[in-house]
């Protein structure tokens, strides 16, 4: 796997996510600090596969699926 790629994918992913799951647990009431930590450790979890899924199809696209 293309690891420099992947850092960049899952940072992109992390930030997206978690910036628009924070702002729908506050619009729907979900405003107290730990359900602000809980949203952000599952955002990190989750954006992990996403990482995964776009480095391998920007990969595929570029012909460039393995760095060395």
């Amino acid at each position: 796997m293309n690891w420099p790629l992947f850092s960049m994918m899952y940072s992109i992913a992390v930030t997206v996510l978690t910036g628009v799951v924070i702002v729908v647990a506050l619009v729907t009431g979900f405003n107290e600090i730990p359900h602000i930590i809980t949203v952000a450790v599952a955002c990190a979890l989750l954006s992990i596969p996403l990482g995964i899924y776009f480095t391998k199809k920007i990969g595929s696209i570029t012909g460039e699926e393995t760095y060395e």
